[in-house]
């Protein structure tokens, strides 16, 4: 017997089917119905049974337009963010080819422009490759600038082509001066714990003699292999000391080499002084007797 309060399961399913009877009759119906009474009908069915699921139909239908039109906008703001990226990477290249003719301007004929390539292989980061070579008058030993300063030097050369390493190279070790031409030194790349914190260091400086932060270090044209005067860098801080008769000091690269595309590369016929190459501004003064090796 059923509890209390509830109706038997044969009843239920009558009361439905009887429902869905008079709905289906209604509406079959209501197609003899003259178009006005149609229209009363369907007007009270709006307003009343029907108005919830207007409502949600019209919700979704404008989530949907809103949906379009975010994804409108997005490939709006994807194709205007490509086009502005492209055209900030051409506008400083074109601004780093501009500096590099006017430094070639300076320099004269001897230096060879070429555009660098990365091996981008795992042990070759700190060497490049550059598309000149032993017929544009390039040999080993010749120095690569930016219009910055020194980017690293040409290690072995070929017939149309040159392998360079940077200044991250352990092998790098031009000789260098203060730009007052007060100190000489020699140019070392110390290797940090990871490649971020690979260091350049002015090695072989006089303990007593006086080193400001700040101060530019420029190539000092010694043993013939480097014209005098190309940027290197500027003095960071002190790296290490050695009794009372020697410095080391950390320089800040005045050059990137991870950000050299475009270079001029020195050729077998080159002077001696490059100073007047650069602007002052970046470099120092130019030491006295500049143009005396």
């Amino acid at each position: 017997m059923p509890p209390y309060g509830s109706e038997p399961e044969s009843g239920s399913r009558g009361r439905d089917f009887a429902l869905t009877a008079a709905v289906l009759f209604v509406a079959f119906g209501a197609v003899y119905l003259p178009p006005t009474t149609q229209g009363r009908i369907s007007s009270t069915l709006q307003v009343s049974a029907l108005r919830p699921f207007i409502a949600m139909q019209g919700l979704l239908a404008d989530a949907g337009t809103r949906r379009v039109r975010i994804e409108a906008l997005q490939a709006t703001l994807d194709s205007v963010s490509a086009a502005m990226s492209t055209h900030q990477a051409v506008a400083n290249e074109n601004e780093t080819l501009r500096e590099l003719l006017a430094l070639q301007e300076r320099a004269g004929p001897t230096y060879r422009p070429a555009t660098v390539h990365r091996p981008g292989t795992p042990g070759s980061e700190s060497t490049f490759l550059v598309n000149v070579g032993s017929r544009d008058g390039i040999r080993a030993g010749a120095p690569v600038v930016s219009p910055t300063g020194l980017v690293g030097v040409i290690r072995e050369t070929r017939t149309g082509n040159s392998v360079g390493i940077d200044w991250t190279h352990p092998d790098f070790r031009p000789s260098a001066m203060l730009a007052d031409g007060s100190a000489y030194g020699l140019i070392e790349s110390r290797r940090g714990a990871f490649r971020e914190g690979d260091r350049l260091v002015l090695n072989g400086i006089p303990f007593h003699e006086p080193v400001d932060s700040g101060q530019a270090v420029l190539t000092s044209g010694l043993g013939g292999i480097f014209p005098r005067g190309i940027p290197i860098g500027t003095v960071r801080s002190v790296a290490e000391e050695e009794g009372t008769w020697r410095k080391a000091y950390y320089l800040d690269p005045i050059a990137e080499p991870a950000a050299a595309t475009h270079v001029l590369v020195l050729a077998s016929d080159s002077g001696d002084d490059a100073s007047q190459a650069w602007d002052q501004d970046t470099v120092g003064e130019a030491p006295p007797g500049s143009n005396e090796r």
